[in-house]
């Protein structure tokens, strides 16, 4: 599945959410005491908030905060790679 069919999943008013979210896992991997296990839960849970707010709670808007989360996520993961490949 490419990128472009990923974000058509998610509404148009949520893309902010994905870089908010974005931003929080860059400055939570920063901070020495949150294990970085919890990041990724962190992140869907501010998300999922984040669409709940915007949207009004609800199915969809859980569903949306879910996949705004998990594209932030896999953004960063897939330049972290990117770059990593890049220096070997």
């Amino acid at each position: 599945m490419e990128w472009n069919a990923v974000i058509e999943f998610i509404s148009p008013e949520l893309l902010v959410v994905v870089v908010a979210c974005w931003i929080i896992g860059y400055v939570l991997k920063q901070t020495p005491r949150i294990p970085d296990w919890t990041i990724v839960y962190i992140v869907t849970v501010v998300a999922i908030v984040f669409a709940g707010l915007l949207l009004g709670f609800s199915v969809e808007s859980v569903i949306q905060g879910i996949l705004c989360g998990a594209v932030a996520v896999y953004g960063n993961q897939l330049i972290k790679q990117a770059k990593k490949g890049a220096d070997q």
